[in-house]
């Protein structure tokens, strides 16, 4: 059976690992903290000492790390995956990075012989512990097709947005918008709420008109009118608000590159950067809510 070696089992590369170990695939983990390890061991996976002996013998390399400089470093660094994996082994990285890093890892690894795509996800946590996250795919056609057959297991909607490097950047505006988009919801429903609106009414009122959205539908920013969602759970789990701040940090260094005016996308920014620095990072990114309620 072929190996897929996964690398980065936190808080959305576990449970994606653990979809391929469900369809019964050979999954060989690897990951710097050791309970994360032994949970995939623990479910059928195999493991590795080392980054170097992860690699060897698979056919398939899939990371989920946090940041461009852990893409960089798990690549490219000495005795990273290029030093280590054999020669036509599809590389997949998941992470959401720059798209001149996404750009720089693919070049380099045609260069040594491996396929490789960005693919970074949407969906969250809920998403990939339910394989139906979304994955947004930049590379060749011939790429793209190798690696659709393996994120399929992970995934419900495996979009080709380009070239090397698109993935990423229509992860950014994806990202970009959702900021901007939450930033209006929680703004909007705290307005009513201080003049005397009940939040679960006006919504459903806004749900039925102009001003429906996504946050709106799913994953509502005010506490107690949707089960389920981060809001009525102290702001725990989903999508931390570093994150957010992160993904809309690598969406306004998009815009200098290509010149493009992004007014809200920066004022986004802005708002979630202040959020975080009063304590939020870890919370989940609609506890921006609470931003607008202590602006009082």
């Amino acid at each position: 059976m072929d190996k897929i070696t996964f690398i980065g089992l936190g808080n959305m590369g576990a449970p994606m690992a653990k979809n391929l170990l469900k369809a019964q695939l050979n999954v060989e983990v690897f990951d710097l903290n050791p309970s994360a390890v032994q949970e995939l061991t623990e479910l059928g996976a195999t493991s590795a000492d080392s980054l170097p002996q992860a690699v060897q013998g698979a056919n398939v390399v899939i990371t989920m790390l946090p940041a461009s400089q852990h893409v960089q470093s798990v690549y490219l660094g000495e005795g990273g995956i290029l030093d280590s994996v054999e020669s036509g082994t599809l590389l997949i990285d998941c992470s959401t990075i720059d798209a001149e890093t996404a750009r720089d890892v693919s070049a380099k690894s045609h260069q040594r012989g491996y396929g490789f795509v960005d693919a970074p996800v949407s969906g969250g946590v809920a998403g990939a512990g339910a394989g139906t996250l979304t994955f947004i795919v930049g590379g060749s056609k011939d790429d793209f097709e190798q690696a659709k057959a393996i994120l399929d297991h992970m995934g419900k909607n495996i979009f080709h947005a380009g070239e090397a490097g698109a993935g990423q950047v229509a992860k950014i505006c994806n990202n970009m918008m959702l900021g901007i988009l939450m930033s209006g919801t929680c703004e909007a429903l705290n307005l009513g709420v201080e003049n005397g609106l009940d939040p679960k009414v006006l919504s459903d009122i806004m749900l039925q008109s102009s001003g429906r959205n996504w946050a709106l539908e799913l994953y509502n920013p005010c506490p107690g009118v949707m089960e389920n969602v981060p809001s009525s759970n102290g702001y725990q789990g989903g999508f931390m608000s570093q994150l957010m701040a992160k993904d809309l940090g690598l969406a306004m260094e998009a815009a200098v590159a290509s010149q493009s005016p992004t007014p809200m996308g920066s004022l986004a920014r802005n708002l979630f950067n202040f959020h975080n620095s009063q304590g939020n990072g870890q919370k989940d990114f609609s506890s921006l809510y609470e931003f607008y309620q202590k602006e009082k």
